[in-house]
């Protein structure tokens, strides 16, 4: 076995895992979190996020470096480039920038500006920005799957 054939399982693999920790961390805390969290008074519930989202988000920006990484090693190593890998290839590269792009906005915005709120205890104004992140999040959770049905699915599209 060279060193290409090796590298491609482990780079599929690696990929895999970075798009479930992203992805599935994004459903969990849409789906599961969120709606444990309504039962809760507003600062209960604004103190969970802010100790919540610190962890994910250290994970979400290893995700973001591993993805394009480990994607790009594919299709250039491994494909010989975008013409060989398949449209759902594409998909998966312009989808994942967006969903990259949006998490950077809502890293660098609203979630800065959560952290501050909550810092100055203005939680009303925390709960707004809050809401914009759960927007971005409920957008990247749907594009997520998305990206995760092309690459299921797409080397059966023909």
């Amino acid at each position: 076995m060279d060193l290409i054939e090796f590298l491609f399982p482990v780079a599929s693999t690696v990929h895999t895992l970075a798009a479930v920790i992203w992805v599935g961390g994004m459903f969990f805390a849409h789906m599961a979190l969120r709606l444990a969290l309504m039962e809760q008074e507003p600062p209960t519930r604004l103190g969970v996020w802010r100790s919540v989202f610190p962890r994910f988000f250290a994970w979400v920006w290893v995700s973001v470096i591993i993805l394009p990484v480990t994607g790009y090693a594919m299709v250039f190593v491994d494909f010989g480039g975008f013409e060989a890998a398949g449209h759902h290839v594409t998909v998966m590269h312009y989808i994942g920038w967006v969903m990259i792009f949006l998490y950077i906005f809502l890293y660098f915005q609203p979630y800065a500006k959560f952290r501050a709120e909550m810092s100055a205890g203005n939680l009303p104004a925390a709960a707004g920005h809050q809401a914009v992140i759960r927007r971005i999040v409920t957008t990247n959770l749907i594009l997520g799957m998305i990206v995760i049905s092309a690459g299921v699915s797409g080397r059966f599209w023909g």
